[in-house]
């Protein structure tokens, strides 16, 4: 079966890329639509992700966490 790219902007970036590759339009779309592929059956979910991401800064903190003086406070707003 044949793919036949008759988008002016498809055809330039598929010719780009197997330029950038030095493979064939053929093989740098096949690659391009495999990454995308991947990537959207490797996406993490949203809420997933920010819950990895607060675990990770809560590691990092200090148990109990620091209190913040108005001086501190202050200084951080710029005042």
């Amino acid at each position: 079966m044949t793919l036949q790219i008759r988008d002016d902007r498809a055809r330039e970036l598929a010719q780009q890329l197997a330029r950038k590759r030095k493979v064939t339009m053929t093989e740098a779309v096949i690659q391009a639509l495999e990454g995308e592929l991947r990537r959207e059956t490797e996406k993490e979910p949203l809420a997933a992700r920010l819950k990895r991401i607060a675990a990770e800064l809560a590691a990092k903190g200090e148990p109990g966490g620091h209190t913040m003086t108005k001086d501190e406070i202050d200084a951080m707003w710029g005042h």
